[in-house]
């Protein structure tokens, strides 16, 4: 099945407890003809791709209820995220309830079991009381996860809970009414360590009971977390107006819901608002705070003519805005879609650990039972044999391996779109870190991309007003930068010619006829081809104007060549900083353009750039990126336009400047939102920063269980400490991943570009 033919859909699930779950959900959709799904366990959401002409989303969601989880089908967005976010009830508010419960009643159960000061004749059955409520009502949602499972002939980290947590208090209820729990033969030197008075030696209420506890206060805590880890994207997607102050027909300004709003109306933004969607600025002069979306604080000065984009803050003048997109098609909506989909992908070393996760309870089960008969043959004594075993079941969680790569990826991405950063998966991760090549395109990437006509040199008898209006005729039907800005100075000269004839040559320039006349404009060696040769003072001002890190564009008509345009592109005042960063972080930059080689080591020089690729049609980008890989060189390519998509795509690593075009935005890895190149290296750190934080979290994951197992096996880990060690693990992962919401960004304040 082609990536065409695909629907991508996301489905909330509710139910899932451990790393097991989202591993057995995400087999169970697999399994189905035509579909392709990622199930994440810290998102708790399924991403799937499936072919709608054999699947019907319906029937996804019944499979996902038929093995005992939860799905539902993402509901069309109709009001307000935080409106919809208050409706919905707390996941945590269960979880709360019953570990306030549990706690309040499981301190005086080993508060009795562990100070004899405290013992007093039939204790034990007070004990019993107060654990029981804990075990049955507390513990119920690790019991039914765990017959549900029982009932696919499946076992998740909850069959380990709830098999440990019932065992230990259906041995104390066995030895309760069937052994002498006084019977002082019973006791072991392992019970006097941890404190037991003798009489109650084999009875482990308090097993029961605390664990449950601790395990409950893991998840508790562990579900807060988690929230915390997706804050950045929820306050992301509500950064929008919730309201838009639109003009009617008559002129009158009427207050709509932003649902209502609609393409091609007009709306009146006034000082302190937001911009309620996507739009052109028609009316007024003002100045737009984007930090929120780009991460930059420096405010942006807008004009009629120019493009706003919706969330940003008008901290100036009115504005009147016509509405270009709405809804969906938005670009805070297409942020927040980019960075669902990055916290829903798998890294492969996340894959690696589900799968551990997927068959590690069955592996803890059967050496629990081993552990339990070892210890009975070796004639350590039921009690001994039976607190090892119970230990063995509890201290195994493979929950901190399925939550070190999503938690990280997840806070790391959130944090990430707060500072303009987007990161499109974690595949990506890995490509930052192995990196050693950074290649700039010039125009838009280290230069502001807003070129403009800096003189006109001509010809002796030719006058520079009758040239720029030829020119400019002719460069009015190309959409390249260079002949747009010429095509601009030539307008404000009056109403410019229709050309009756035009066609392009790609990377050399423009040709046609206009006037009656047979016009060429661009590069000298397209003059060349057509058999006009630049005068002596024509080529000294091509030379001067390179020399300056200028562009000069030849052209001429009737057979001759008859003038030169000089456009310059100013440096973006970040971008010699941007590089000092780059190489800080052992980057080697390059820089790649399509301009001659003199302009090209300028612009290099002003910047820092030692190494230029000049020359480069547009077509030959991808090609120039192929042979620095070829070199043994980890290539990161940084671009913005059109002709940059391939050598996005080929790079090892594609960063797209935000304000670029839309191909290049998805041909990226990551992309940029604002267009300061300094974005780059804090992408660079960030993603390198969220890998390293994977890994920590992965080896504390693995270290933790082979540690703990042995020692359980051993006889030498208390089911106490083995409850409280599991939670902790789960509740350390979560934790580390968070302190990627203190990643701080090196970007100050700036000018804005070109103003």
């Amino acid at each position: 099945m082609s990536a065409a033919a695909r629907e991508r859909l996301e489905l909330p699930i509710e139910g899932m407890t451990c790393a097991s779950c989202a591993h057995r959900i995400e087999k169970k959709l697999n399994r189905v003809d035509g579909v392709e799904a990622s199930v994440n366990y810290a998102t708790e959401r399924a991403a799937v791709h499936y072919d709608p002409a054999r699947v019907r989303p319906a029937s996804l969601v019944a499979l996902v209820e038929e093995i005992g989880y939860r799905a539902r089908l993402p509901e069309p967005l109709r009001e307000a995220p935080e409106e919809k976010a208050r409706a919905q009830p707390d996941p945590t508010a269960s979880l709360r309830q019953r570990l306030i419960v549990s706690a309040a009643l499981s301190l005086p159960v080993l508060a009795l079991s562990m100070i004899p000061a405290l013992q007093f004749q039939y204790w034990q059955w007070l004990a019993l009381q107060l654990a029981t409520p804990v075990v049955v009502w507390a513990g119920w949602p690790f019991h039914r996860a765990a017959w549900l499972n029982l009932k696919q002939r499946t076992a998740t980290m909850d069959t380990l809970i709830s098999v440990g947590t019932l065992a230990a208090w259906a041995w104390s209820l066995v030895a309760l009414f069937f052994l002498d729990a006084g019977h002082p033969g019973m006791r072991m030197d392992f019970d006097l360590v941890l404190g037991r008075s003798e009489g109650a030696s084999h009875i482990y209420l308090e097993v029961a009971a605390v664990v449950t506890t601790f395990i409950l206060a893991g998840r508790y805590f562990e579900a807060r977390a988690k929230r915390r880890a997706g804050a950045a994207l929820k306050a992301l997607l509500e950064l929008g107006a919730k309201e838009a102050s639109v003009i009617d027909e008559r002129g009158h300004e009427q207050d709509v819901p932003i649902g209502e709003l609609q393409v091609g109306q007009r709306f009146v933004v006034r000082p302190g608002e937001k911009i309620a969607t996507d739009g052109v600025v028609e009316e007024g002069r003002s100045a737009l705070d984007r930090s929120l979306l780009t991460g930059e604080s420096v405010p942006v000065e807008v004009e009629p003519g120019e493009e706003v984009v919706g969330a940003t803050l008008n901290v100036g003048g009115r504005l009147v805005v016509r509405a270009t997109k709405v809804g969906a098609d938005t670009a805070l909506a297409q942020i927040g879609r980019l960075v669902t989909e990055a916290q829903s992908g798998k890294a492969p070393v996340q894959r690696l650990a589900d799968r551990i996760s997927g068959v590690f309870v069955p592996v803890v089960i059967a050496l629990a039972l081993a552990t339990l008969a070892f210890w009975l043959g070796a004639g350590a004594g039921a009690s001994f044999a039976f607190a090892s075993s119970v230990a063995v079941l509890i201290v195994a969680c493979p929950c901190a391996l399925g939550l070190a790569t999503p938690t990280a990826l997840l806070v790391g991405t959130g944090r990430g779109s707060q500072l303009g950063i987007l990161i499109k998966g974690p595949e990506v991760l890995e490509s930052t870190r192995r990196v050693d090549t950074v290649v700039l395109d010039k125009t838009g990437t280290v230069t502001t991309g807003k070129m403009t006509l800096a003189d006109v040199v001509t010809a002796p008898g030719v006058e520079p007003a009758e040239a720029l209006r030829l020119v400019g005729a002719l460069e009015n039907a190309s959409e390249h930068p260079i002949g747009r800005a010429i095509a601009a100075a030539a307008g404000e000269g009056g109403r410019l010619p229709a050309p009756e004839s035009f066609r392009t040559r790609d990377g050399l320039g423009v040709e046609g006829v206009v006037a009656g006349r047979a016009v060429v404009a661009g590069r000298p060696g397209l003059l060349a081809e057509c058999g006009l040769e630049l005068s002596a003072k024509l080529e000294q001002a091509r030379r001067a104007a390179e020399e300056q890190g200028m562009t000069a564009i030849c052209a001429g008509w009737n057979g001759e060549a008859r003038a030169v345009f000089v456009v310059a592109d100013g440096l973006k005042p970040t971008s010699a900083e941007a590089i000092r960063r780059l190489r800080e972080l052992g980057l080697k930059p390059v820089l790649l353009t399509g301009d001659n080689e003199a302009t090209a080591r300028a612009v290099a020089r002003a910047v820092g750039i030692d190494e230029v690729i000049a020359g480069v049609m547009p077509g030959e980008k991808a090609q120039v990126i192929r042979g620095l890989q070829e070199q043994d060189r980890v290539v990161a390519m940084i671009g913005d336009g059109v002709n940059d998509a391939p050598a996005l795509a080929q790079a090892d690593l594609g960063l797209a400047i935000g304000t670029g075009t839309d191909v290049a935005i998805e041909a990226s890895d990551l992309t940029l939102v604002s267009g300061d190149l300094r974005a780059a290296a804090d992408a660079i750190r960030l993603s390198r920063q969220t890998l390293k934080t994977i890994k920590g979290n992965l080896f504390w994951a693995f270290a933790y269980n082979v540690a703990a197992l042995p020692l359980a096996v051993a006889g030498l880990l208390n089911p106490l400490l083995a409850g409280a060690a599991m939670a902790f693990s789960s509740v350390f992962v979560v934790g580390n991943s968070l302190r990627l919401q203190r990643f701080q960004s090196d970007r100050q304040a700036a000018p804005a570009a070109g103003r």
